[in-house]
């Protein structure tokens, strides 16, 4: 791994001032202890009653069986105490330094926004935004869990107006939102370099934003093969976290 991280180490530091784009998936917050969701031990993995975790977090789902939802939803997917690691710290210091323009993030946990990362497109929303279906208002992280935990059902509620209280994150059959899609196509079509990591580009449209770029380097970090490895100029499979120390 060191010939290729020393490769990247060059590519950052020749990189043109605001000409760097990183895009993540969940092997970004695997060493924060968060699950991703493809790997053996991941949240597709997992038995959680007679349903496929996968069709739970549909938006058909979501609408039928909303109990059932909220019960999986506050078990598997809310990772409160998470810490940012080292790819989350190390890739805000690349943009307090100038040298990175954005992250482009697959990922719902906020947590490169906790490292200081000021110019986040969050393609799949973020557990930490919730807003009431009835009225539109906005609650926190910790004001859902207080209304999940006061629920006899588990569901959040809206205290002004009763409906449900659904979190900001993008479900299967949800399109994503326009304008993140557009900030991120901007982003990577302006980008020198192209960091992609920790997913396994199996999930679209947000996969598909790659094909933007048209800049000088691609760069592929992940622990397994993905179906585009062929067409990155540099491929180092190993831990995102582990990479982004090393620089």
């Amino acid at each position: 791994m060191q010939g290729e991280v020393e490769t990247l180490r060059k590519w950052v530091a020749d990189c043109a001032q605001g000409r760097m784009v990183f895009f993540g998936g969940a092997g970004v917050s695997t060493e924060s202890g968060i699950p991703d969701f493809r790997s053996p031990d991941g949240l597709y993995a997992q038995k959680y009653g007679d349903v496929p975790p996968e069709e739970m977090i549909s938006r058909t789902y979501f609408d039928r069986h909303p109990e059932r939802f909220f019960e999986f939803y506050f078990d598997r997917m809310i990772a409160r105490g998470a810490q940012p690691n080292q790819a989350h710290l190390k890739l805000a210091e690349l943009e307090r330094d100038g040298v990175l323009s954005a992250v482009i993030t697959q990922n719902i946990d906020g947590l490169h926004q906790q490292a200081g990362s000021p110019t986040v497109w969050e393609l799949h929303g973020s557990v930490l935004r919730n807003y009431c279906m009835g009225c539109g208002a906005f609650y926190d992280l910790e004001a859902v869990l207080e209304l999940h935990g006061r629920a006899a059902d588990g569901m959040p509620r809206c205290p002004e107006c009763g409906r449900i209280v659904k979190p900001d994150v993008v479900l299967y059959e949800e399109g994503l939102d326009s304008r993140v899609l557009e900030e991120s196509v901007r982003a990577i079509r302006s980008a020198d370099l192209l960091v992609i990591a920790g997913t396994s580009l199996a999930v679209y449209p947000a996969a598909g934003l790659i094909d933007y770029f048209s800049g000088d380097h691609v760069v592929i970090v992940n622990l397994a093969p993905t179906p585009r490895d062929r067409f990155a100029d540099l491929v180092v499979q190993a831990k995102v976290g582990e990479v982004f120390a090393s620089l």
